[in-house]
């Protein structure tokens, strides 16, 4: 059995606040993009993961192990799989593509074994592996809040192109949370996002792009900066890093600006990838 573990980008990302359990208070709006990872997953004698990228763990720290590990303990399951993840997504690029995978490996368990899960079991198991995999697992476009446990999907069908450029360096995303600091940060309007790409205001969609890790994220990689600039010089309407980062992504509706932009920023050895909005088969 295969499956598509789709990416994500944050349009809009604030930091509310921080929580008396330490973590932060979010409010977000997230969408798939249509960029994924590959995933098959068999019932096999012992569970097992081959990838195609040697720098990844294939244990317990791997999302997709983590994810079989919390579904054999929290409903039984005794059964074993073979994996083998074709990895895209880049790490450490605020693209959730951990967690993409390990939602991938959630939704197969539960078609696989007829477990008939509610949207609901799905949200607490994807909990238990990390923040985005809630959203992963409903993968739509989605107001989401609290840690990324509160997902408010809605229907949008915007018509733009996203250009996604990652630097060579990533971003922690413990160490960019550790120095946001939710008072003095910026605090974008999710709600107009939202707004906006139901109603497809595509000049709102650019006026309300918004992250609250931004300035963290910068200063543990200052090339962010340097790709943002680019963007925006090239003619980008909307600029934004998503999620803690390091991935910076343009906006625009211009196709020659998108592949001209492609090209020359592939020269320069940035790792780049076009894009949309993901909203369904």
């Amino acid at each position: 059995m295969k499956e598509r573990a789709y990416a994500k980008i944050n349009l809009c990302l604030d930091v509310v606040g921080r929580r008396d359990d330490g973590y932060h208070e979010l409010k977000m709006i997230m969408v798939p993009i249509n960029f994924y990872d590959i995933l098959e997953m068999n019932i096999a004698e012992e569970t097992s993961l081959a990838l195609n990228r040697s720098y990844l763990p294939v244990n317990e720290k791997n999302t997709i192990i983590k994810a079989i590990m919390v579904m054999k303990e929290k409903y039984g399951i005794t059964e074993n799989f073979a994996c083998s993840l074709s990895k895209h997504i880049p790490t450490r690029a605020g693209l959730a593509g951990g967690s993409a995978d390990a939602a991938a490996a959630i939704r197969m368990i539960n078609r696989m074994l007829r477990l008939d899960l509610s949207r609901e079991e799905l949200i607490e198991t994807g909990k238990m592996v990390g923040a985005d995999v809630p959203f992963c697992l409903i993968n739509k476009p989605a107001l989401v809040e609290g840690i990324g446990e509160k997902i408010m999907p809605f229907q949008c069908d915007p018509d733009f192109d996203i250009l996604l450029v990652k630097p060579r360096r990533g971003v922690s995303t413990k160490e960019a949370f550790e120095i946001v600091d939710s008072q003095e940060s910026e605090h974008p309007d999710c709600i107009a996002m939202m707004n906006a790409l139901i109603e497809d205001d595509y000049q709102g969609v650019i006026s309300s792009l918004g992250n609250s890790l931004e300035p963290a994220a910068v200063q543990l990689v200052k090339e962010i900066r340097t790709v943002r600039q680019k963007l925006s010089d090239m003619g980008f309407d909307g600029v934004l890093m998503s999620g803690s980062g390091s991935t910076v992504f343009g906006i625009t509706r211009n196709r020659d600006l998108l592949e001209d932009s492609m090209e020359q920023l592939r020269e320069e050895r940035y790792f780049v990838r076009k894009t949309r909005i993901y909203t369904g088969e």
